[in-house]
């Protein structure tokens, strides 16, 4: 519930104001309040209990596609790499009738510091190299997804308006198949 600082509840209202921005009506927003998976950017979630809440809400809402992060967690946030690690584990265990069969699964490529802080420079490099999917945002696509962040005012932080600023995620986004 994002409770790391004692402001999930906070936390949980700029989520939805943001959704909402983005046209993800309340309804579709699923916050997980467990204690086994606490909002903080050292703990490594349990694979398989994450795995199962994952699972449950990609049958429960018919869900053909989802966009994780990689490995690297784009900034190696704990949290983050535990969502890609399990979905890659039921990728993996996905029996042959699982809900996960008909679903894809697309991660977002973790870049380096360099790439990641150029913005718009990296367009020609990501057009470059392999990938599965590439998103160049329009302005006002990037406009938009800056209001949806400043929605999330606990969290933006001195450094979080120069990712706002900088960071090529607010524009393009390289994505692999798992």
């Amino acid at each position: 519930s994002g409770n790391y600082y004692n402001q999930g509840e906070i936390r949980k209202k700029e989520l939805e104001q943001s959704c909402f921005l983005l046209g993800i009506p309340a309804s579709d927003v699923t916050v997980i309040d467990h204690r086994d998976l606490p909002d903080n950017p050292a703990v490594e979630w349990d694979t398989q209990l994450l795995a199962a809440f994952v699972l449950k809400h990609i049958e429960d809402n018919n869900i053909n596609l989802v966009v994780t992060f990689d490995a690297g967690g784009v900034s190696g946030h704990a949290n983050h790499i535990s969502l890609y690690t399990a979905l890659r584990y039921s990728v993996l265990h996905a029996s042959p009738n699982a809900s996960l069969q008909c679903c894809h699964v697309l991660v977002l490529e973790s870049v380096n510091l360099l790439r990641k802080y150029v913005s718009v420079l990296d367009v020609p490099v990501s057009c470059l190299l392999p990938r599965d999917a590439l998103f160049i945002l329009t302005e006002e696509e990037t406009e938009r997804a800056r209001r949806a962040m400043r929605c999330h005012r606990s969290q933006l932080l001195w450094f979080r308006h120069i990712y706002m600023l900088f960071s090529r995620y607010m524009v393009i986004n390289s994505l692999r198949l798992l």
